[in-house]
């Protein structure tokens, strides 16, 4: 196994969607060398049958490099759309009156489809809507008893077929897996992605009804909530709480709420997703530029920057691999400026203003991983080492930001590819079940053979006694490898 498919040169981690750009067998595998830990399926677009191609690639270039990289399939999610537009582009401007209807047809400045079924029981005269990312505006003008939507442009541009459409002052009454998501959650459940997407989630109902139709299906799966709605926002402790990983879609939450409000929600819901022990994405628009140009604007090698030293757990790339004409230099050149970051010593530590909480129900294995990634610092180790059933141990040593390179162990197989989203993490494949001293020796071994470390190098181990009552993390041992 060569350094490069290791991936241990970044500790914060990238996802890439993947695209008509890079969904050949040789195009996946050069983003996987190029420093690719999460590929990203997204569902708004393709087949099952184009899916479940990439999906048998992915997997054949895990198996080819003996990496593990993770596979995530973001659900569409009630996303509102205009539908066809006529010749594909409709010039609007300020002060036009147009007409939103829910009967399908090609739109003209006489009729134009929004599809959501109940636009005109939801919204009120004055309501904002917006256009392409809000790159066009309206407001509700009247609202007809055929259901029609009459609007006034305040924002003028062209719309093109299938844009996106934002209702920003507007509670939305659809629910939040539509029925081409439970077509798409069924697929995903038979492929045994390691990560499902929920897009819109407003509240923690949107997850438990996803998570529910996991576990009828005995699926492993785990559930990221993507927060892009004001609605997630007052629920958020809650909806952190119930999902097992957040993404911060910045770009529909942008044009939700304004623009200046995204920096510091954040950089809020990455403190509070460390706090407890959940990975974090910060997703949209991050090389944005480098869709169609070699270099990226300095203002997203700052954005990057920035995320990293905030202590996202991973960054993510949308068009820029999925339908840019440089997706490997994208990957290549993100993975410069994470480690750039990394290695000059703003690798984010929270040790220091995140301790175990006394009130949590796992406080006690909490403040082993605490401790050990103390002694991990404190004694200059090689390796952290964690053994794990559930994930949790994983996510907990990940949320404490080691020095240490960190390490988990487990027999979970599911596990080993879905903790490439947690920061730092590297996870084995690892099921025997001695005595403890037996497995410690054997799991320092393992790193020693794959030149993760060395004769004397310091590691500690966190792990559970006795073993074979997999109990939460309670014990730390300190080892120099022979």
């Amino acid at each position: 196994m060569s350094q490069s498919f290791k991936h241990i040169h970044h500790k914060t981690k990238i996802v890439a969607t993947v695209g008509p750009a890079c969904e050949q067998y040789e195009q996946l595998k050069n983003l996987v060398i190029a420093g690719v830990n999460v590929f990203r399926l997204n569902f708004s677009h393709g087949s099952h049958e184009d899916k479940k191609k990439i999906i048998d690639n992915i997997r054949n270039i895990n198996k080819e490099l003996g990496c593990t990289v993770a596979i995530l399939g973001d659900l569409q999610g009630p996303k509102l759309r205009v539908g066809e537009i006529e010749n594909n582009k409709l010039e609007v401007k300020e002060g036009d009156i147009l007409t939103f209807t829910n009967t399908k047809c090609v739109g003209t400045m006489e009729k134009i489809y929004v599809s959501y079924p109940n636009l005109a029981g939801d919204v009120i005269v004055g309501n904002t809507i917006m256009i392409d990312d809000g790159k066009i505006e309206v407001k509700v003008h009247s609202v007809e008893s055929n259901g029609d939507v009459k609007v006034k442009v305040t924002l003028g541009g062209i719309i093109s077929s299938k844009k996106g459409v934002n209702l920003p002052d507007t509670k939305i009454s659809l629910p939040a897996l539509t029925e081409k998501d439970l077509e798409d959650a069924q697929f995903i459940i038979e492929e045994k992605l390691d990560w499902v997407a929920l897009s819109f989630v407003k509240r923690v109902a949107d997850i438990e009804m996803l998570r529910d139709l996991l576990n009828k299906h005995k699926s492993k799966s785990k559930i990221i909530a993507k927060i892009e709605m004001p609605e997630a926002l007052t629920n958020i402790r809650d909806i952190i709480n119930t999902s097992d990983a957040i993404m911060i879609a910045r770009g529909d939450l942008g044009v939700e709420l304004p623009v200046e409000k995204i920096p510091l929600i954040q950089k809020e819901l990455i403190r509070k997703c460390l706090h407890r022990a959940k990975p974090v994405i910060v997703a949209t628009q991050m090389m944005e530029s480098m869709i169609d140009r070699v270099k990226p604007n300095r203002s997203e090698i700052t954005d990057v920057a920035n995320a990293v030293i905030e202590g996202a757990d991973a960054v993510m790339l949308s068009g820029e691999t999925a339908t840019g004409q440089f997706p490997v230099l994208v990957i290549e050149t993100m993975r410069k400026i994470i480690s750039e970051v990394e290695q000059n010593g703003y690798k984010y530590n929270r040790s220091e203003d995140f301790k175990p909480q006394p009130h949590s129900p796992s406080f006690l294995s909490d403040a082993v991983c605490y401790n050990g990634c103390k002694l991990a610092d404190d004694s200059n180790a090689q390796a952290l080492v964690g053994m794990t059933q559930s994930g949790y141990t994983a996510f907990m040593l990940s949320s404490f930001r080691p020095k240490a390179p960190l390490f988990i162990f487990t027999k979970e197989k599911s596990l080993v590819n879905q903790l490439s989203l947690s920061w730092g993490v590297k996870a084995l494949f690892y099921d025997k079940e001695e005595g403890l001293d037996e497995i410690i020796n054997d799991q320092i071994q393992i790193l020693k053979k794959h030149g993760f470390v060395q004769k004397d190098d310091v590691v500690v181990n966190t792990g559970s006694t006795p073993v074979k009552l997999h109990l939460p993390t309670n014990m730390i041992k300190i080892n120099k490898v022979d």
